[in-house]
């Protein structure tokens, strides 16, 4: 591995997505991440995903890449041990139970730097670890609602809509890593570990913009604006002679007026209805169908070529074939090709961001419920075969 982290270890004990992708980008980036799943059944996210192959997900290779499987019942005192141990050795601990759950266990973070003063422990969830709210349930879901992104995203003339991925989650979990990259930084001064509390609804809050300061000044309350944002014109998606969607941004003065010659239009750029950023705010709706009835006579390619040789920012609406067809991902690597046991060599996306010197990689793809046990339980703790098949007799580790 050529990552940053490849001095750290992270037990990652967590299901689903929002812990999932924090030690996804942990482990992209080099970390050791050690997987704590149920015996017998794992993360659902082994059989979660629009299409499955032989009951098998394909979203498991990737947010399980790189990782090692351990499988420990965390209900047992003797489970609860074993992540004891684990945790005396390792760099970082990431969870997202419902807040609680692992004071219930005996894990509490004062219990767990008792035995490792050092240990990161990175705690996702809802509402937090305080606050009346915090033994509430949240998934991702609501996060997004109670944070804001929800009632802002869609038709203004429908209920809100999501985004078409799970954003409360993954917005989360980037805030995790973010926050446990903080405390490893902090651990060099300090020389002590502390806790990351990461909360769906504060993470979806947190990339909301202006929205809070707006309603306090102005009694401003954003709403559902479709393709487009009030004000920012022009910005949207516009059709093509060949049937294709093409997004096009040239909102500011000196873009605009780019866009008008791209357009033949010239005269526009100067026109007082949309040579500044208030006034084509004003005339939202007018300049877009103005464009429309211009993009619609330019086939998509030749629409692309001319706006970027008027350095007008466009582009095309890309789905899965049309990323691995372009040239550029396939330039800039954005496309990994990870060989997986059960599908062969399948497409994900690379690791993000570039690093020039430490770069990252994907080692593997989601590996099989328990592979490193014997790894991890005789290898990192020493325990021997015996040991070891004890507690696979108890039910411990299956």
């Amino acid at each position: 591995m050529t990552g940053a982290l490849t001095d750290i270890r992270v037990i990652e004990m967590g299901t689903l997505l929002a812990g999932p992708f924090c030690g996804q980008q942990l482990a992209d980036h080099g970390a050791e991440v050690i997987k704590v799943e149920p015996p017998g059944t794992g993360d659902p996210m082994r059989v979660w995903g629009q299409e499955k192959a032989d009951g098998k997900s394909l979203w498991w290779p990737v947010v399980g890449r790189g990782k090692k499987s351990v499988t420990i019942n965390l209900r047992e005192a003797a489970g609860q041990d074993l992540v004891r141990q684990l945790a005396a050795n390792a760099d970082v601990l990431v969870e997202n139970f419902r807040p609680g759950t692992l004071e219930k266990w005996g894990l509490s973070p004062a219990e767990l730097h008792a035995v490792n003063p050092r240990l990161i422990i990175t705690r996702v969830s809802g509402y937090g670890q305080s606050g009346p709210y915090t033994s509430q349930p949240g998934f991702g879901a609501i996060g997004e609602a109670i944070g804001g992104i929800r009632y802002t995203t869609g038709d203004p003339e429908k209920m809100p809509s999501r985004t078409g991925i799970s954003i409360g989650d993954t917005l989360t979990a980037m805030f995790a890593t973010i926050g446990t990259l903080n405390a490893l930084h902090a651990r060099h001064s300090t020389g002590k570990g502390q806790v990351v509390d990461a909360a769906l609804y504060e993470s979806v809050l947190a990339v909301m913009e202006s929205l809070l300061t707006e309603y306090h000044v102005a009694g401003f309350i954003r709403e559902r604006t479709g393709s487009m944002i009030p004000n920012i014109a022009p910005a949207n998606v516009y059709p093509t002679r060949d049937g294709k969607m093409h997004l096009i941004s040239g909102n500011q003065d000196t873009v605009w007026r780019r866009l008008a010659e791209a357009m033949g239009r010239p005269e526009l750029g100067e026109d007082p209805r949309y040579a500044t950023h208030l006034a084509r705010g004003d005339n939202q709706i007018e300049l877009d169908e103005l464009i429309a009835e211009w993009t619609a006579t330019v086939d998509a390619e030749d629409l692309h070529r001319l706006l970027n040789e008027h350095s007008v920012p466009n582009g095309q609406m890309y789905r899965a074939p049309e990323m691995l067809a372009d040239e550029h991902f396939a330039a800039r690597q954005a496309i990994a090709w990870v060989n997986s046991p059960d599908f062969g060599s399948i497409p994900m996306q690379n690791v993000v961001p570039k690093l020039s010197d430490t770069p990252g990689e994907i080692e593997w793809s989601g590996p099989t419920l328990g592979e490193h046990n014997e790894e991890v339980f005789g290898g990192i703790l020493g325990l021997d075969d015996d040991a070891v098949d004890q507690l696979r007799a108890d039910g411990v580790i299956g």
